[in-house]
């Protein structure tokens, strides 16, 4: 059994921005930013692409990349996940979304931190939002515990700062997720939940069905890619370095 396994969700069939793993960004795949970034964490004992797709398997096969064909009807990236985990055993499942070029192997490695502690059952990331990002929607925003459970998960600003004092600390929710083996076999029994639907955010499953989520603060923000203007800020970004 492997300690910790990587999987890159990579679904072509995306809504907002069809095709998106396969579109170029700075002259490559998006797929190849991030399957890199995630290969060079040395925390992950192995990785591999999880996708809905022949043609992204093509790509991979080109590559050398490892990886698994999944049902097109999985409703979202921890249910292909799960799929994975059926295929391959590990503790601890690493979700690396296939729409973050901006990965760092330092995200990865904070994502794991959390699971020096036992009860930790799944983890995710936060990283201080910027002003334009406090009302903006697609930001998602998240509220801790002083232990950093998660609290709560919103596209609204939270906290909201009644008074006015402008002392409100707002975090920005990065959608990369770790889990632990039996809390991921849990996740697709469940039904989509209350507040999954209303806000459209699947980790609030795991919080109404009490999870234990932590969430780790990181100093390196992401832009995850769903419209064509994401498209060019993260190349703009890309290039610059």
């Amino acid at each position: 059994m492997l300690e910790t396994l990587g999987v890159i969700p990579a679904r072509l069939a995306s809504t907002r921005l069809p095709r998106k793993v396969l579109r170029e960004v700075a002259g490559r795949p998006m797929l190849a930013w991030v399957y890199e970034a995630a290969r060079a964490c040395p925390q992950l004992d192995d990785l591999v692409i999880a996708t809905d797709s022949e043609e992204v398997a093509a790509l991979c096969h080109t590559n050398g990349w490892p990886c698994q064909l999944t049902s097109p009807d999985l409703p979202s990236g921890s249910d292909r996940v799960h799929a994975v985990a059926q295929q391959i055993d590990a503790q601890i499942y690493v979700n690396i979304q296939g729409d973050e070029p901006m990965l760092k192997p330092e995200h990865v490695a904070s994502l794991l931190a959390p699971f020096a502690r036992p009860h930790v059952e799944v983890s995710t990331l936060k990283v201080l939002c910027t002003p334009e990002n406090v009302t903006n929607p697609n930001a998602v925003k998240v509220v801790t515990a002083t232990d950093g459970r998660a609290l709560y998960f919103s596209r609204a600003t939270i906290p909201y700062d009644r008074d006015a004092t402008g002392s409100a600390v707002y975090w920005k929710h990065i959608g990369l997720y770790a889990y632990r083996k039996e809390a991921l076999n849990r996740f697709p029994s469940l039904s989509p939940s209350m507040l999954e639907r209303t806000e459209k955010l699947e980790q609030l499953r795991f919080l109404e069905n009490g999870f234990s989520l932590y969430v780790e603060p990181t100093d390196y923000d992401t832009v995850g890619v769903d419209t064509e203007e994401d498209l060019r800020r993260v190349e703009q970004i890309l290039l610059a370095r």
